[in-house]
C-alpha cells in the first residue's frame, strides 16, 4: 500500500540538537577544544563588557560563529545567519537553542567588529593553539595551503596588476575605478 505524502509535525518534540550530531563528527571534538579556550577568556570577556545595559550577543557564541565560518569559507554574514537559521549542526556548535532566534546579520558584524578591535580573535586562536599543543594534536611536520582557497577570499577592489598599472584610468567612470 501507497503511504501518503504528509508531514506530520508533533506539537512538542523532545529532542536536543546534539541528539542531530553524530557522535563522531569532528566539530564535537572542536566544540570541546573552543569550549575550554572560551572558559579560560572568561575574565576578559568579563574586563571588555558594562555591568548594565543591554545585553549583547554572547562573545564565546560569536567567537564559536567565526570559527564555523571560517571552516565552511561562509563568504558573508548573511549567509552565515542563513545557515544558522536552518542548520541544526551549525546551531549546536555555536549553542543557539532550536525556538531561539539567529541575530540579524547587521548586529553580528557590529559585535564581532567591537570584539574583534579587542584583539580577542587573536588571543583565541592563540588559546586553541596551546590547548592543542598541550593536548599532542599538532606537529611539526608539513603543513600546506592551498593558495587558490586565498586568492579567491581576495576582493575584487584589491585587485591590483602585477606591472603596477591600474587597470582602468582614474576617473573612467567605471563603478569600481
Amino acid at each position: 500500500m501507497r503511504g501518503a505524502d504528509v508531514t506530520r509535525e508533533s506539537l512538542f518534540t523532545v529532542a536536543k540538537l546534539a541528539d542531530f550530531v553524530p557522535a563522531n563528527h569532528p566539530l564535537r571534538s572542536i566544540r570541546e577544544l573552543a569550549d575550554e579556550a572560551l572558559r579560560r577568556m572568561s575574565g576578559l570577556f568579563s574586563a571588555l563588557y558594562a555591568d548594565t545595559g543591554r545585553a549583547s550577543i554572547a562573545p564565546e557564541k560569536l567567537m564559536r560563529a567565526q570559527l564555523l565560518q571560517l571552516f565552511y569559507s561562509i563568504r558573508s554574514e548573511r549567509m552565515l545567519m542563513e545557515q544558522l537559521h536552518y542548520n541544526l549542526l551549525f546551531r549546536w556548535f555555536v549553542g543557539i537553542a532550536i525556538d531561539e532566534p539567529v541575530w540579524d546579520h547587521s548586529v553580528f558584524s557590529k559585535n564581532r567588529d567591537r570584539l574583534n578591535g579587542n584583539e580577542v580573535a587573536s588571543e583565541f586562536l592563540a588559546e586553541v593553539v596551546r590547548l592543542a599543543e598541550k593536548r599532542g594534536l599538532m606537529s611539526d611536520g608539513h603543513f600546506s595551503v592551498d593558495g587558490t582557497l586565498l586568492q579567491a577570499w581576495a576582493s575584487h577592489k584589491s585587485f591590483r596588476p602585477k606591472d603596477g598599472t591600474p587597470k582602468d584610468p582614474p576617473g573612467g567612470g567605471h563603478r569600481n575605478a
